[in-house]
């Protein structure tokens, strides 16, 4: 295809959210097969590639026991690049938000590791994403979920009001990921953390694909490197920050785990 140059975020915005609310109509649509995160314009994550490719992207990420756990159509609109609830390391009581959570596979998994005495919010702009994931909670029997409809650059919670914020090949759609992080260490409470999967990119990937919408919206040219993700970290106040490769998912980017923290103030 033609490149096609981002304008400004709001286009970049209205790019993103047009291609995961096709895909999450393709998720809750009668034989769905798996998307990816990438969707079928962006050339990975499709039933058009192969096995190895497949598992870069989407439900395969998760073992066998956890997908069990879940409503089909959870697992179909899984876009991520791999496992936050494994990453963060979720314990009983915490509360937890997912930024950008989709088809709502990562919130319900969060919700049944922090159990009834703990809760899981998800947050994403995509009325057709939340109502999937609304469905998904409703044939999951899954209680301690609330639903948040917004950007993940002006998250609407209050400041210090959750444990753990994970996401899933989200971070790098945003065409602010300073303002992003800024708000994840405001809504982070003391001594919170943040365990992200998302992808990050080669210091050597092209302009070219990194000002292509249609990568872009598939979870590639937005992606940051490794040393920028750390500098971001550290200029939103977060500390401790982590970036670890796991798998390659495009010549020029690999998916990666992400791990920081909020500063313990006051006492500890």
């Amino acid at each position: 295809m033609a490149e096609q140059l981002i304008q400004d975020p709001e286009e970049l915005r209205a790019a993103v959210r047009e291609r995961y609310a096709a895909a999450a109509r393709a998720a809750g649509a009668p034989g769905a097969a798996e998307a990816g995160c990438c969707g079928s314009g962006a050339g990975c994550g499709t039933s058009t590639l192969s096995a190895p490719e497949r598992e870069a992207f989407g439900a395969e990420l998760y073992d066998a026991s956890e997908r069990a756990e879940l409503p089909e159509a959870a697992a179909l609109a899984s876009l991520g690049c791999g496992n936050p609830t494994a990453v963060a390391e979720l314990r009983e009581g915490e509360t937890v938000l997912d930024l950008g959570s989709g088809g709502g596979i990562d919130v319900l998994l969060s919700a049944r590791r922090v159990g009834p005495r703990g809760l899981a919010y998800g947050l994403d702009m995509t009325d057709e994403m939340l109502a999937l994931a609304q469905e998904n909670q409703r044939r999951a029997g899954v209680e301690n979920v609330r639903w948040l409809k917004g950007h993940i650059e002006q998250i609407p919670l209050p400041d210090a009001s959750v444990d753990v914020v994970i996401s899933n090949c989200v971070i790098n759609l945003s065409a602010d990921k300073g303002q992003v992080l800024r708000e994840v260490a405001r809504v982070l409470r003391s001594g919170g953390r943040l365990g992200f999967a998302d992808v990050i990119a080669d210091p050597d990937m092209d302009e070219a694909t990194r000002r292509d919408v249609q990568a872009w919206t598939g979870c590639i040219a937005g992606a940051l490197t490794r040393d920028q993700f750390l500098a971001t970290l550290e200029a939103a106040g977060l500390v401790d920050g982590e970036v670890s490769e796991t798998h390659r998912v495009h010549p020029h980017a690999g998916s990666a785990i992400v791990r920081a923290r909020k500063p313990v103030s006051g006492p500890a």
